[in-house]
């Protein structure tokens, strides 16, 4: 499943050769989201794997980006204890604008509104004004 989101580039890193036949280029986007009048930010750290590392060549520090991503995620075993990571690997980098900064899924329409009281599944609201919205 592909994921969507807008941002602002606050870090970009330099290209890591992990093996011969690895290499990986993390960045972070700040990420703005107004929830019932709240504004909530988010940074989120993804990366550029093998031939798409210098996708983010074209932009500096501060600039808004558009990126497609995908979510990976790996199991491994050490010493019986079971550990899991999870990467957030950017496939294509876009110019993005200020208004439409936040984030979206590529299939939103699978996502309820907060607080939406008709749906069968309405989330919590984590602002601090309403302190009778529990989910339950």
């Amino acid at each position: 499943m592909s994921f969507e989101v807008t941002g602002k580039l606050l870090a970009k890193y330099d290209t890591q050769t992990v093996s011969d036949r690895f290499k990986k280029r993390e960045f972070v986007l700040e990420l703005t989201e107004d929830i019932n009048g709240n504004t909530y930010t988010n940074y989120a750290k993804m990366q550029l794997v093998q031939n798409k590392c210098e996708l983010l060549d074209r932009y500096k520090e501060g600039d808004m980006v558009k990126v497609n991503f995908n979510i990976k995620g790996n199991r491994w075993e050490r010493d019986g204890k079971v550990n899991y990571i999870t990467n957030l690997d950017a496939w294509r980098i876009e110019p993005g604008t200020a208004g439409s900064q936040g984030h979206s899924m590529a299939a939103a329409q699978a996502m309820p509104a907060y607080n939406d009281n008709n749906s069968p599944t309405a989330f919590y609201n984590p602002s601090p004004e309403s302190s009778d919205d529990l989910p339950f």
